[in-house]
């Protein structure tokens, strides 16, 4: 595993951070990069572990492939090739319409529903203009049909890509190779 700063492999692990990366195999099949170039701060993997599985698999009204849309789009305006491969595996996964994936690679929503279209825009808005987001981005949602349950978990899964695209890019996480990247989805 490479990054720009110390990672304590599997082999190397000890203690609580054996524990937890036993725990997240265990959970996903796999012990992904990103929480690897955690490990000199074992706590933060597992609540890292805990809001990524809330968020993309905990009860919800969005389904799995929505959440997988948002995680592409975010990915891919933020340049984390990393994440946009991670994140279009599960999509697939989830939908085998590879000219929706080509689409969102691309961050283009023709071929979409306008009710994922407008969940997408927002993803858009917040990741690339936070700093003018207003009152009327969300009732565009509530018009397209989202509940505020679903307004708050579309911000939520687009602001925590936002935090791990920013993870991958400023410790230079490496994707792992094909092999090793066998989730549960």
């Amino acid at each position: 595993m490479s990054a720009w700063i110390l990672v304590i492999g599997e082999e190397e692990a000890q203690g609580e951070l054996e524990r937890i990366y036993h725990i997240i195999k265990e959970k996903r099949g796999s012990l992904s990069n990103v929480m690897k170039a955690q490990s000199l701060d074992p706590e933060s993997i597992r609540l890292h572990m805990d809001l990524y599985l809330h968020l993309m698999f905990g009860k919800s009204t969005l389904t799995r492939l929505e959440r997988e849309m948002i995680a592409v789009v975010v990915s891919y305006l933020n340049n984390c090739g990393y994440c946009v491969i991670h994140h279009k595996e599960a999509l697939l996964h989830h939908s085998k319409n590879r000219e929706l994936l080509g689409n969102l690679e691309k961050g283009a929503f023709e071929n979409v529903s306008p009710t994922a279209r407008a969940m997408l825009e927002y993803a858009v808005k917040l990741t690339e203009h936070p700093e003018n987001m207003l009152k009327a981005d969300a009732e565009k949602l509530r018009i397209a049909g989202f509940s505020d349950e679903s307004i708050l978990r579309i911000n939520l899964i687009t602001s925590y890509f936002n935090f791990v695209n920013r993870i991958v890019s400023g410790l230079g996480v490496e994707l792992e190779e094909r092999r090793a990247r066998v989730y549960k989805y």
